[in-house]
């Protein structure tokens, strides 16, 4: 690790600790697996007002395996793109029944295997269910990860890999929940609050606009 990311590193956990947290609401495997899913072009924030009343309705991997299709997708309607998704979680939990004996399986291969369950969410499951040093590549770490010069790739698997390069293992899933409290509270998409950031002096972004506020004056 070099000494620039070990700063950066050191100046997230001194903001946001190094406690492991999970934003999706869940009492188990499955349930992390279903809201995770459910969580694609969503908010945490809406999964978890969904899975609330959901996993009253449905108690286990079987109860989804057997769901009515239009009734599943009334149910998670409002974490958008239904239609995918509850027939994904539908044929997802029939694999978890009739290949997993109802468990959630821990291997990146048995993971992926499953319907809706991309790199991402396997990770997700990996990381928090089973403690095995995993990178979660979301739309936070993907855009700030490049403007602190971790990666130039846009593809997710290619920003994984630079990630498992530089950061140390014991960061793989704590650095993505740092990233999201970070993108969620300064680094936004639009507008981020660069007079509020303590990570200015390795963001290239920051140092771009710098630039251009120079020209402009230098113009003028």
């Amino acid at each position: 690790m070099t000494k620039r990311t070990k700063e950066i590193l050191d100046k997230l956990d001194e903001v946001y600790t190094t406690e492991y947290k999970c934003y999706l609401d869940h009492d188990s495997p499955w349930q992390l697996l279903i809201a995770t899913i459910l969580s694609a072009q969503c908010t945490d924030a809406r999964v978890n007002i969904v899975t609330k009343d959901l996993f009253q309705k449905y108690t286990c991997p079987a109860d989804f395996a057997n769901a009515d299709l239009k009734e599943l997708e009334q149910d998670i309607k409002s974490t958008g793109f239904y239609h995918n998704k509850a027939k994904n979680i539908i044929a997802c939990c029939k694999d978890l029944v009739t290949k997993f004996d109802g468990e959630v399986p821990e291997s990146l291969e048995d993971l992926t295997s499953l319907a809706g369950v991309g790199r991402k969410t396997a990770n997700v499951i990996r990381g928090n269910i089973f403690h095995e040093p995993s990178v979660v590549v979301d739309t936070h770490v993907k855009r700030i990860s490049k403007k602190l010069g971790f990666t130039k790739e846009d593809d997710p698997e290619k920003i994984e890999y630079d990630l498992m390069k530089v950061l140390p293992k014991d960061h793989w899933i704590l650095y993505n929940i740092q990233i999201i409290t970070f993108g969620r509270q300064i680094c936004f998409a639009r507008s981020p609050k660069c007079e509020e950031c303590f990570l200015t002096e390795y963001c290239s972004y920051y140092k771009e606009q710098n630039k251009k506020k120079s020209s402009k004056k230098n113009g003028k």
